[in-house]
Formats: structure tokens, C-alpha cells, sequence
């Protein structure tokens, strides 16, 4: 099995509508969506739910009235100021579990709380893993764990034979594990100031945890300029530099009626993806 994960060092650059081009390939393959904070790849690849897992990314504490004692232990320890009188503020609390084991009585015990859900798609595409975190809910890093878990699990169900994971934007704990046990990262960026700055950021992640990286340079023609300076980066890098996609105004017309870009509507820019994506997969191990 060989994965794949699609990041940008920013937000913005087409980084999801390259993933989901992927998946009008006719791969034997899984997608998978990994910006678990703001999953948006099922919105263009319309998936029927099979499965929906619960995700729990950290616990509450929660006091037994009848056994507490009110000595104020709790209270006196907790640097949130979260516990008082044995009563929990659910928002204040950072779940670092002091008042659990400072309790002399173990009045206090540690509940898991739903932070998010997990869901086991299919598509018309082929099967799909995505993920949405509840508002306000942390440890995003470990639920891009499960979801590349479950996506590695269905390929081996299916006997699929790639996984493709579109990743979260930055360089944050989302990113660095969307980043592990892959064979290459797909890069995306954009022909822009930021574009290239946040681009040779998430070069430095990958190189620091030894994962390959290949780069294409999305709506590349609206600045030719940067655009080569990106690829002359790349070449002294030694980063595999995979091609320039064209703007189009048929891509936005593709987002806006739920779909995959396609040759019909985007034409030279769905082209130019489709060779990006060829280029991509020579580059993965046989």
C-alpha cells in the first residue's frame, strides 16, 4: 500500500480541489481528508455515510458528590480555576487531570468526552474517510491519527492499493501527523509572496521527518515571475518539481456545483492537474 498526503503550506492554494481531481482517476484507491478542524473534500465528493465512529480526544473530570469531602484540594491545585467546591467548569477546564490525582478521597473521576465523529463513506468515486472535530474541541492531531488509520484499514478490506490523504494547511500538529508513515507528500502552492514563504516552511516539516515532497505551483499564470522562482527553489532543493496548473474559471464553476474539476468544465487546468497527478504517482515506490 502506498499513501500519499496533499498539504500547502497556507490556506487557499487548491490544495482539496487537486485531492479530489485524484479521485476521478480511476485509481484503486482510498481518499481520505485529514483537516479534521475544517473538512471540506466531502463536500465535492458527495459521500453516503456506511459508518460513523465516535471519537474521544481527551477526558473530563467529574466529582461524586456523595464521596467529596470539600477539602478544596482541587480548587487550591487547579491553575484554570475549572473546580470549585467540587463543581467543574467544562469550559475552563484544560483536562490536565490534577484534581484527579490530588483527590484524597478519589471523589473525582475521569470520563471521556465526544470531541468529534469519524465517518466510513462511500462515493461514486471509490471509498472515503473523513472526520469533523466538535466546536471548541482539541487534539486534532490525534484524530488525523484515526482517520488515516481507518482509510489504511479500508484499503486492506478492499484491497486498494493507495491512499490519499488531503491534508490540513500550515505546519501545525495536524500537519505533522497527517505527515506519518506516508511515501510522499504532494505540496501545493500558489504564486504569491506567502505562497512561496509558507511553501518553504512546510518543505523544512517534511525534510525533518525524512518524508519525500514533490511540488506543483496551482493558478501558476497569475504571476509567471514567481512561479519560476518557485521552480528554480525546488531544482536547487532537490525537491521533484510536478507542474504548473493554469487559473480557470471553470474550476470555480466545478466547486460551486459540488463536483470534481473535469476536463469539460475546466479544461486546460483539469489537463494540467490530471499531469501533476501522473507525474505524482511515477515518484511513489513500486
Amino acid at each position: 500500500m502506498r499513501e500519499i498526503v496533499v498539504l500547502s503550506g497556507k490556506g487557499g492554494t487548491g490544495k482539496t480541489t487537486l485531492a479530489g481531481v485524484f479521485a476521478t482517476l480511476g485509481q484503486e484507491a482510498v481518499m481520505a481528508d485529514a483537516d479534521v478542524d475544517a473538512a471540506n473534500l466531502h463536500l465535492i465528493l458527495r459521500p453516503r455515510v456506511l459508518d460513523e465512529e465516535p471519537f474521544s480526544g481527551s477526558r473530563q473530570p467529574v466529582v461524586d458528590q456523595e464521596v467529596c469531602i470539600q477539602c478544596g484540594l482541587c480548587t487550591e491545585l487547579c491553575r484554570f480555576d475549572a473546580i470549585e467546591d467540587g463543581l467543574v467548569d467544562e469550559i475552563a477546564c484544560e483536562g490536565c487531570e490534577v484534581c484527579f490525582h490530588a483527590c484524597p478521597v478519589e471523589a473525582v473521576r475521569l470520563e471521556d468526552t465526544r470531541s468529534g465523529n469519524i465517518y466510513t463513506c462511500s462515493t461514486d468515486y471509490g471509498p472515503f474517510v473523513y472526520a469533523k472535530l466538535g466546536v471548541a474541541q482539541e487534539n486534532s492531531g490525534k484524530l488525523v491519527v484515526r482517520v488515516k488509520e481507518r482509510a489504511r484499514e479500508v484499503a486492506e478490506r478492499e484491497n486498494k492499493h493507495t491512499v490519499v490523504v488531503d491534508g490540513a494547511p500550515g505546519i501545525g500538529c495536524p500537519v505533522i501527523a497527517s505527515l506519518g508513515g506516508v511515501d510522499l507528500t504532494l505540496i501545493v502552492t500558489e504564486p504569491t509572496a506567502a505562497g512561496f514563504h509558507d511553501l518553504d516552511r512546510v518543505l523544512g516539516l517534511a525534510r525533518h521527518f525524512g518524508v519525500p515532497a514533490a511540488v506543483c505551483v496551482n493558478k501558476a499564470d497569475l504571476d509567471e515571475g514567481v512561479t519560476t522562482a518557485i521552480e528554480d527553489h525546488c531544482r536547487l532543493e532537490n525537491v521533484a518539481f510536478v507542474g504548473r496548473i493554469p487559473f480557470a474559471r471553470g474550476v470555480v464553476q466545478s466547486l460551486v456545483a459540488r463536483s470534481p474539476v473535469t476536463e469539460d468544465r475546466a479544461g486546460e487546468a483539469a489537463s494540467a492537474m490530471h499531469d501533476v497527478w501522473r507525474r505524482t504517482l511515477d515518484l511513489l515506490p513500486n
